[in-house]
């Protein structure tokens, strides 16, 4: 017990560790190509450079919720604070699709008016960008696959390895072929990089805050398996949600066949517990054991 406590200890500090060496790099980032963009004119580089400055805006929600997420529950919150990951999710995967919105807008007026741009510094920021950018992302890269917090951070650096690529391209026609209409093309290319990234995080956020079924889960299938279980004549009134990105909660109304002893009905209870976990991966289930006292049977309320 001990040991894998520590192993967990020792992991929580190694993402802590690992996202604020990633906000570091992403300042770093974003002064470079924010002066880079003012001095050679590039929409591209500039608006990379938002998108860095997204990124850490992202990192610096993302710890913040990690930390907040680890807080006790009390009396005014009984779940604790689990859900402020999704939030730093659902706001972060927001800003992305705004930002995406804008530079769609901007790059269009400035495709109908072309600027000449220092192609040289576009060309050495982008390089800059994809270097630091992927050592950020390979940071990151395993905690993103079961944290949908650190997932939404990771998303933003991965987009940025892509666009910085992307400027990098366009400075290079620019360079070496003149094409200065390349650089709101580019811009175009990342606006709509970003709102497809991030459209799914979006909704996946919501759809947890809505308390939706998990699209994983299947009530009508969860129901007939509880009433396998002996002296279960009907199960009603079904709610399942996930509390937060990794935790499914459901509660549920079974309706006994006979007037059984508590004990056997709480053993029983207990083993729909068991089996709704090891089938179905619910982290937490309350059953509510009933004997003729409900009228409505109903799967769900409506």
């Amino acid at each position: 017990m001990s040991e894998h406590t520590e192993h967990e200890h020792h992991h929580g500090d190694l993402k802590g560790k690992n996202l604020i060496i990633t906000i570091i790099l992403n300042i770093i980032i974003t002064v470079a190509q924010v002066v880079a963009g003012m001095i050679s004119g590039s929409l591209a580089l500039m608006s990379d450079a938002l998108h860095n400055f997204s990124d850490v805006l992202a990192l610096v929600v993302a710890k913040f919720a990690n930390i907040l997420s680890t807080k006790d529950a009390n009396y005014e919150k009984t779940f604790g604070y689990k859900r402020s990951k999704i939030l730093a999710a659902l706001f972060n995967s927001s800003v992305l699709v705004v930002i995406g919105t804008y530079l769609i807008y901007e790059a269009i007026i400035r495709f109908f008016n072309p600027h000449v741009i220092e192609s040289n510094l576009v060309i050495y920021m982008a390089i800059l960008s994809i270097v630091l950018n992927f050592a950020s992302v390979v940071l990151l890269k395993s905690d993103s696959h079961d944290d949908v917090n650190i997932k939404s951070a990771y998303l933003h650096l991965l987009t940025d390895v892509m666009t910085s690529i992307a400027v990098l391209i366009g400075g290079l026609g620019m360079k070496y072929f003149g094409w200065f209409w390349i650089d709101p093309v580019v811009t175009i290319i990342i606006a709509f990089y970003l709102i497809y990234a991030s459209y799914s995080l979006v909704f996946e956020s919501i759809e947890i805050l809505m308390q939706s079924t998990p699209k994983e889960i299947n009530i009508e299938k969860i129901k007939l398996e509880i009433e396998k279980f002996d002296h279960i004549a009907n199960v009603h009134h079904m709610h399942v949600w996930k509390l937060d990105d990794k935790d499914i909660h459901l509660e549920a109304h079974v309706d006994f066949d006979a007037d059984l002893p508590l004990s056997l009905t709480s053993k029983i209870c207990e083993d729909i517990a068991v089996l709704l976990k090891e089938k179905f991966a619910i982290t937490h289930a309350t059953i509510q054991s009933e004997f003729g006292n409900c009228e409505d049977k109903g799967l769900i309320i409506r």
